[in-house]
């Protein structure tokens, strides 16, 4: 169902004859991850943050991580890393941060330094000249600042000379057990059309991967308990999604319970799976709610059904954020819990402090949805057949020749 290729098993001249991707602001991997899943080579990784970094470096063995401020980097650092001259990379990829554009910054706007990141990303391109380019950010970059970013990116791109088109698309329509939208801006300097994904779950198509269907394998935890090392699944595979994260993994790492405070413990004995703060009594109620309408806070402190879909996986599995409440068991969601949820594989062990694992996990593109992408890409450019390759000079003799 899932068709998860042994990319890390890859024999290396069959990696030699793979199309090649670097990606930036790369976090964890979760892009570069489905790339690789869809036959790319991935050979450069860069991020600033540096258990991002130990994550990735542990998890993609034939790629480099580069560190650092972007800023403080050139194309002729990618180009050098990589071993390629400019304009040889297949494709570029990456999300440079969001927190800037997200609904969820109530400060949100261009004011913000980390909305300007994007600049780099076109500044990259420029330097590097691949024949594709894929970003992803958050759906409120379309109105942060007026929509001014996205009408930055979109006439960038254009003016070095890619056909770019951009698209909101649905984590959960491509088997991932989250509720997630993001937008994507791909383009291409090859003439080649831009095709978009098609639908794989929802209506009509298979149905959607439930939550349980996604954890319910997983280890039985109480409040606060942390196992040390690899842990024994708690039953067999129970569905191709299982199966898709378990290959490759005879045990699970990552699987330990955050301490949360009585008060916490007390209110979920009031939640059901399904339910939410609507029902707690009003004296467990925090402070800052006891006078909130019916309507608002949705999901806080929500409990998750098992055969309906997570909220969306953010930077921390917060009660009081969010439905981060485990369906079965009073605690919340674990890293791999989130990271399952996510649609990365149990192979795929996060470094660092658990803080900062909830924050790569919550900050990646989930590989299956990266793989559609990547494969869709595929489809539009078959990597061993030559097209021709256009760039600014071609367009702007191509604007001089219908002008006149």
């Amino acid at each position: 169902m899932y068709g998860f290729s042994r990319g890390r098993l890859m024999s290396r001249k069959k990696q030699a004859h793979s199309p090649t991707v670097i990606d930036l602001f790369c976090g964890a991997g979760g892009l570069s991850e489905g790339f690789r899943q869809a036959g790319f080579r991935v050979l450069v990784g860069n991020d600033a943050d540096k258990f991002a970094g130990m994550t990735y470096t542990a998890t993609h063995h034939g790629a480099v991580f580069l560190p650092g401020q972007i800023q403080s980097l050139s194309a002729m650092d990618f180009l050098r890393t990589a071993k390629l001259r400019r304009g040889e990379l297949d494709c570029l990829i990456g999300g440079p941060p969001c927190q800037a554009f997200s609904v969820y910054n109530h400060q949100r706007g261009l004011h913000d330094d980390r909305s300007n990141l994007f600049r780099e990303y076109l500044r990259i391109v420029d330097g590097l000249l691949p024949k594709w380019v894929v970003m992803e950010n958050v759906t409120g970059i379309t109105s942060a600042g007026g929509g001014l970013a996205m009408r930055e990116i979109v006439n960038g791109l254009s003016e070095l000379g890619y056909n770019v088109e951009t698209k909101i698309l649905r984590a959960e329509q491509y088997g991932v057990p989250q509720e997630r939208r993001r937008i994507f801006f791909i383009g291409n300097r090859l003439r080649a059309p831009v095709i978009w994904p098609e639908a794989t779950h929802g209506p009509g198509l298979k149905p959607f991967v439930t939550v349980w269907e996604a954890i319910g394998d997983l280890p039985k935890l109480s409040n606060g308990e942390a196992p040390v090392g690899a842990q024994a699944y708690r039953y067999d595979p129970m569905s191709d999604f299982q199966r898709y994260v378990r290959e490759q993994s005879n045990t699970v790492e990552n699987h330990a319970a955050p301490r949360l405070a009585n008060v916490n413990l007390e209110r979920m004995k009031y939640i059901p799976e399904g339910g939410s703060w609507r029902d707690l009594p009003n004296r467990l109620l925090p402070t800052g709610m006891k006078l909130a309408r019916r309507c608002d806070h949705t999901k806080r402190y929500g409990r998750l059904k098992k055969d309906g879909l997570a909220s969306t996986i953010l930077t921390k599995c917060d009660l009081h954020w969010g439905a981060y409440i485990h369906p079965e068991q009073d605690r919340v969601l674990t890293v791999r819990e989130a990271a399952r949820l996510q649609a990365f594989p149990d192979w795929f062990v996060f470094n660092g402090p658990k803080t900062e694992q909830y924050i790569q996990v919550g900050n990646a593109v989930p590989p299956l949805l990266g793989k559609h992408i990547a494969q869709s890409v595929l489809s539009a450019q078959p990597f061993g057949r030559k097209r021709a390759v256009i760039g600014p000079m071609d367009l702007r003799a191509k604007e001089l020749h219908f002008a006149l």
